[in-house]
Formats: C-alpha cells, structure tokens, sequence
C-alpha cells in the first residue's frame, strides 16, 4: 500500500517525505532504503507483508528490561535501512534488496493469528529497520492493538515527525538506538544525522510510548566518556532520569571488523558516568554481568528484577505491582 503523501502522478518523478532523506525517486527506481520502489508514479513498499525474519523471542532481547519482564514476543523483520552503519550487526537484512531474500508471506492479519497460535501476548518489528518498511510496521500494529497485543518498536528513529507520531500511537513500548552523541559519528558511520534522532527520542515520550535507548560503545569511534557525560545529561533533561540505557559491548563486524571487541573495563565505566549524570537504570549488555544486567531500586538498592542473560531469577515487581518491597518506590515500567 502507499500513503496519500506519498503518491504523485502516473509515471512522474516522487519525493518519499518517510524520512529526513526525502529520497526523490525516479520511475522504476528505489529510495535509499531499498524497498520504497517508484512504480508508475505511485511510491510503494514493496517489502510489505514479505518479512524475512520471523522468531519468538524473550522481551529481554529486544532489549526491554522495564516492559512485561520474561514474556515472549513475536519479532517480525523484511529487509531495508535507510542507515547503513558500518558495523551493523544485521546488516544481511538490513543492506539486502528484498527480491534477494528468502521471504515469508505473512499479512498483517496473519501476524495477529500467528502470535495467537502460539500463545505470544507481543510483536515486536525489529532486526532491521521497522521505519523503512512503515506501511507493514503501522498496519501490523494496529492488527495487533485491535487483538489485544502490546506492540514493541525496535529502531535506529530515523523519520520525519508526522509519520512516527501516526505509529507511535500504536505502539506500546520501544527501544530506539541512539548510536552516539555526534552528528559527525551519524554522518561518517551510518550515513545520517543525529537530530532526527533526537526527536524521534522526545516524540516518543511526547506519545506516552514505553521507552528505553540503546547506545552500542564502539572503541576508538564513540567511546568518550565526555560523550557519554553529554549523552546521559541530555536524556535526564528531554527523557527523565527513569528512562533506561542500554549500554552494549561491540564485537568486530561487517565493515569494521578491524576495530577490537569494547573491553568490559570501558562498558563498565561509561555505566558509572551515565550514572553519575543521574540515569536511574543503566544495563550492561553483550556480556556476562549479572549486577549490570540486573534491576535495582534507584533509591535503595534493593534487587528487583535478576537477570543473567536472558534467563530471569528474582523478579518481584509484578508482585507488588511496581513497588519497591522494601521501600515502596515507584518503579518506572510495565511490570505485569
């Protein structure tokens, strides 16, 4: 299908307004995502209800650690980016024009059917990049609201306002990757802009969207801790300090495979310095660390939700309905 703001006249040359791109787009040729084709001066995503990546998944892996903890999810990806980070991890869908993968037929009523199936009370479009494939991002939410299912947004945010707004008002929670705190870092490793980013952040919260930010350290690329410090103190300020960050461990891929893995020594300190910028919940991700990956009251300490890996021990929170036990603070997240 193809929105009203994203049609002109048969066989003439169209704008894609999606993202901050604006893709002008010739007849029989593609945006810069590679899957919204220009066919007879209509705009059309051609990817739309053809996901090349159907699983179940653990909330956790999205990653969500404040949102419904250890239930499953449906996690639904086609191919297409409108980045293309030199370090993706899933750069296989993500830089894959869709006639080239092996594809699923999966419509979004069948979404629906399918989670229902198999007795999954979530989908999550994620992997790739759920904002170029919109159209079966939107519709796919809307099936799943209208049956009851919450719907996870897993991003880069790398669209125009008016179109996230329309989503996000279908969409239960996200986690939205803010790859560093440098417009240089977004034009020079995924071929962005770091602004548009910024707004899809604050647009989220705006919607009453579940939130939590994802930031992959990268050594030698984003790895300052006077970033992070500007990072983190910019989140307390548009985001609030409840909002939770995902700090996560890089390992050499795709077109940087000569960069070393981030040492676990410098995941943990920018931890302490988004901390210390008053970040109330900051994870630790892609390594073994049972105290990083885990929930902790902000104000006592006290364990609430133990994590290792994806595998969850203790977790009281759906208990007490969002409360410390031991001394009633307000938890910030969906717990039940």
């Amino acid at each position: 299908m193809a929105f009203e703001w994203l049609t002109g006249e048969r066989g003439a040359t169209v704008q894609c307004d999606l993202c901050p791109k604006v893709c002008v787009i010739g007849p029989g040729e593609r945006g810069d995502c590679r899957i919204r084709v220009n066919l007879d001066g209509e705009l059309r995503a051609v990817a739309f209800g053809l996901p090349s990546a159907v699983h179940i998944d653990p909330i956790e892996k999205k990653p969500l650690n404040h949102f419904r903890p250890s239930k499953r999810i449906l996690s639904l990806a086609t191919t297409g980016c409108n980045l293309h980070c030199r370090n993706c991890q899933n750069w296989s869908l993500s830089q894959t024009d869709p006639e080239e993968a092996d594809n699923h037929s999966l419509p979004p009523d069948k979404i629906v059917s399918l989670a229902k199936r198999r007795n999954v009370p979530m989908v999550a479009f994620t992997y790739s990049e759920p904002l170029a494939f919109y159209e079966y991002t939107l519709e796919g939410s809307e099936a799943a609201r209208a049956a009851g299912l919450d719907t996870v947004l897993v991003s880069a945010g790398y669209a125009n306002p008016g179109p996230l707004r329309r989503l996000y008002k279908v969409i239960s929670a996200a986690n939205i990757d803010l790859k560093a705190f440098s417009d240089e870092f977004y034009r020079e490793v995924c071929g962005g802009t770091l602004k548009p980013v910024l707004d899809a952040l604050v647009i989220a919260k705006e919607e009453n969207v579940w939130l939590e930010v994802t930031n992959l350290i990268i050594p030698t690329l984003n790895d300052d801790p006077a970033m992070m410090r500007e990072m983190a103190g910019w989140m307390v300020a548009n985001l609030g300090a409840d909002t939770p960050l995902h700090l996560s461990r890089f390992t050499p891929r795709y077109k940087l495979e000569n960069l070393p893995p981030t040492p676990e020594e410098t995941l943990r300190r920018m931890g302490e310095v988004a901390r210390e910028q008053g970040l109330h919940y900051v994870y630790l991700g892609n390594i073994l660390d049972a105290a990083g990956q885990s929930t902790h009251c902000p104000h006592c300490n006290e364990l609430l939700v133990e994590r290792r890996g994806y595998i969850i021990g203790r977790q009281v929170l759906g208990e007490t309905g969002g409360t410390c036990p031991v001394c009633e603070a307000e938890i910030a997240g969906v717990w039940l």
